[in-house]
């Protein structure tokens, strides 16, 4: 049974650049994370191709010499698939699939083919489907058979009109449709938000692949879906959570990554509104993660985009027990990686004003801490918030 699971997975190779603004070492740990986004989506990554390049070839990206090299090499390794690690423009996508004869896939693909696979609700499809169509429509071209069969293009075709012209139209009446129903859920979702009375909201967010969805499960006593896989969770998941006797909202959330399509963000922003209604914003890292500090930056920038970044933020640094301090040699030049937890717990207390906690949700190590911070937060927030939730406070009002 294992040996025919493995077999189903598509050979690819993955290709990326480095230039001025990407070292070497920057593209390594991109090519990593692509890998495991690969393998999230069902690939068997065999080769990774690099090329120093500072202006992309407006026809192929990379360069003719390396498109040759990995031309030579699909032909020899039956590999079926390309990915690269930067967004290809339509033209040099279709350009690289005459010259390599097989799939060509740019990161913003890969993550969408992903994110359709984890898709569960109605809700999550839609947004997923509307974000195809829009990475779909400037890229019809050769792309008829598909679309008809799809669609049945039978009736579709009006007089005089062309084929890529029939596609086009086709895709818009699609995405049109798809907005429209999107649009009438979010007025549900919003409906249901606002009927949830008066309860402090707390959200998650963080970095895909975490321990959202595993610390979720803790605090709620809920079994919502957890792997360690990339994007695990794509639907929101709310809970009611009870601690010592005050109960708050607690909100599950798509995992964030770096370069994440545009079109994602904004087929997804109705699901970030659970963020933005958020009053506390629980912001979890994988600090065993060497780019941790990256992934930060990155999920601080989508909350700025989405105007989230001035809410009450406690950052919590899970799977310490994964941590591993890379030990210091004389000729070593002295970097983060050197550091320990503790000097990583001083550095992080500083920079947040004591504003974190490093925990292992997976072992539930200093986990009662957690709870007790989370129950001063909600209190707090919640006596300034909605004062006529007093009652569940009896010790403060009982004098």
């Amino acid at each position: 049974m294992i040996e025919s699971q493995k077999s189903n997975f598509e050979r690819s190779v993955l290709v990326g650049v480095t230039n001025d603004s990407q070292n070497e070492e920057k593209l390594n740990e991109f090519l990593e994370e692509l890998e495991f986004l690969s393998v999230t989506a069902g690939g068997k990554v065999i080769r990774k191709f690099k090329q120093k390049i500072n202006t992309p070839n407006p026809k192929t990206f990379i360069g003719k010499g390396k498109i040759e090299e990995i031309q030579k090499y699909i032909k020899n390794n039956d590999v079926s698939i390309v990915v690269f690690d930067d967004e290809l423009s339509p033209t040099q996508q279709a350009n690289i699939e005459k010259i390599l004869k097989c799939k060509i896939l740019d990161r913003t693909a890969l993550i969408l083919d992903i994110f359709a696979q984890r898709a569960k609700t109605s809700y999550a499809k839609t947004q997923v489907e509307l974000a195809q169509y829009e990475y779909l429509l400037p890229r019809l071209k050769g792309l008829w058979t598909h679309l008809e069969r799809q669609k049945g293009g039978i009736g579709m075709r009006g007089p005089g009109e062309t084929e890529i012209e029939t596609d086009r139209r086709i895709v818009r009446d699609k995405i049109s449709l798809l907005k429209k129903k999107i649009s009438v859920i979010d007025k549900q979702m919003k409906v249901q938000r606002g009927n949830r009375g008066s309860l402090v909201r707390v959200a998650l967010v963080g970095y895909t692949n975490v321990g959202k969805s595993t610390i979720m499960n803790l605090l709620s006593k809920s079994k919502v879906f957890a792997e360690d896989k990339l994007f695990a969770t794509l639907d929101t998941t709310v809970r009611k959570v009870v601690i010592n006797t005050l109960p708050f909202l607690l909100t599950d959330t798509v995992g964030f990554i770096r370069k994440l399509p545009t079109q994602l963000i904004e087929s997804f922003k109705s699901t970030l509104e659970e963020v933005k209604d958020a009053d506390i914003l629980l912001h979890i890292v994988d600090i065993s993660h060497p780019s941790f500090e990256d992934h930060i930056k990155s999920v601080d920038k989508i909350l700025s985009e989405i105007n989230s970044h001035n809410k009450y933020n406690l950052m919590i640094f899970n799977k310490i027990d994964n941590y591993k301090q890379v030990e210091f040699n004389d000729s070593d030049s002295k970097n983060n990686s050197h550091y320990s937890l503790m000097q990583w717990r001083n550095t992080w207390m500083n920079k947040t004003n004591g504003k974190a906690l490093f925990i292992s949700a997976k072992n539930k190590i200093n986990f009662d801490n957690l709870r007790k911070e989370i129950y001063e937060i909600v209190k707090n927030v919640d006596m300034s918030h909605y004062p006529k939730n007093d009652y569940l406070y009896p010790e403060y009002f009982s004098k």
